[in-house]
C-alpha cells in the first residue's frame, strides 16, 4: 500500500485541477471535519492569540474568520486552488487580519525559515495521502511545516488518520516535534444512552504505546471520529527521550 487509502476514493485530492473544478462548481463555504467551535480548546491552549498563524489548505472554510472573531490577529491562509484563493480574497478583503495566497504546501519557499508561531492543518495532509506519490508529498509538506515553525511553535493536525498511519510520518527525528494526541467525535455524533464514557474529557491526551499505537484498551466512542495531533517544535536541548516510530509498507 503506497497511499493512505483508508478514506480515499477515485479523486486525486492532491491535484489543483480537481480543487479548482470543485470550487467553481460548489462555491459557498465548507469546513472539513470540524468547525472552529469544537477545535477552539485545543487551538487556544497551544497557539496564543498574538501568534502569526499559517492555515494550510484553507479552501473556502470559515475557520479563519471564526478565529479572528475569537481574537486572533494574523492568519495567513494558503491553498493550492487559485479559484478558492481568489474567492476568499474577495470575501475577506476588508478583514486585515486575514491574508490569502495561492501556494502548494509542498513548496512554501516564499516564506523564510521560522516565520510562524502556529500552523493549522484540517485535512490537507489527508488530501496528499490520497494523491499520487503520497509518501514523498507528505514528507515534503511536513518538512516545510517544520521549517516554517519557530522553535516552540505548534503544528496542529486534524485528521481521520489514526496513529498507525500518521505517527510514522510525524515522529521522524528531523522534525523535533513533541506530539500529543487527542480524539474527538464527528459533529452531531450522539453516544448511545447505554454507553459508558471511556474518558473523563476529550481534552485528555491519549497515551501512546512504545510502538506509537493506541492503547489496547482504548475505545473509540465514535468510529468516524477525528484525531488531533498537537506537534510542538522543541529546541535542540529538549530532544532527548522523544520516541520515533518506523515507517512500514502499510503506511508508506
Amino acid at each position: 500500500m503506497y497511499r493512505d487509502v483508508s478514506s480515499c476514493n477515485t479523486y486525486n485530492y492532491g491535484d489543483a485541477l480537481y480543487w479548482n473544478a470543485r470550487y467553481v462548481q460548489e462555491g459557498g463555504s465548507f469546513d472539513w471535519y470540524q468547525r472552529y467551535s469544537a477545535l477552539r480548546p485545543f487551538i487556544r491552549n497551544s497557539i496564543p492569540l498574538s501568534s502569526r498563524v499559517l492555515m494550510v489548505g484553507c479552501g473556502n472554510a470559515v475557520m479563519s474568520e471564526d478565529m479572528v472573531k475569537d481574537g486572533y490577529e494574523d492568519i495567513m491562509n494558503i491553498d493550492i486552488s487559485s479559484v478558492a484563493i481568489d474567492m476568499m480574497r474577495r470575501k475577506y478583503e476588508y478583514i486585515p487580519q486575514l491574508k490569502y495566497m495561492q501556494m502548494d504546501v509542498r513548496n512554501m519557499s516564499f516564506f523564510p525559515d521560522e516565520s510562524f508561531d502556529g500552523v493549522i492543518d484540517k485535512g490537507t495532509l489527508d488530501s496528499l495521502m490520497c494523491g499520487t506519490d503520497a509518501p514523498i508529498s507528505a514528507a515534503q509538506m511536513l518538512a516545510e511545516v517544520c521549517r516554517l515553525l519557530k522553535p516552540g511553535g505548534t503544528y496542529i493536525l486534524i485528521t481521520y488518520g489514526d496513529p498507525t498511519v500518521r505517527m510514522p510520518h510525524l515522529s521522524r527525528p528531523v522534525f523535533n516535534w513533541k506530539i500529543m494526541l487527542y480524539n474527538i467525535p464527528r459533529p452531531g455524533f450522539q453516544k448511545p444512552e447505554s454507553s459508558t464514557p471511556s474518558r473523563k474529557s476529550y481534552m485528555e491526551p491519549i497515551p501512546l504505546t512504545e510502538k506509537g499505537l493506541l492503547p489496547a484498551d482504548f475505545v473509540l466512542e465514535d468510529p468516524d471520529s477525528h484525531y488531533i495531533y498537537v506537534c510542538k517544535k522543541i529546541n535542540d536541548t529538549e530532544i532527548d527521550n522523544i520516541p520515533t516510530y518506523q515507517l512500514t509498507a502499510d503506511v508508506l
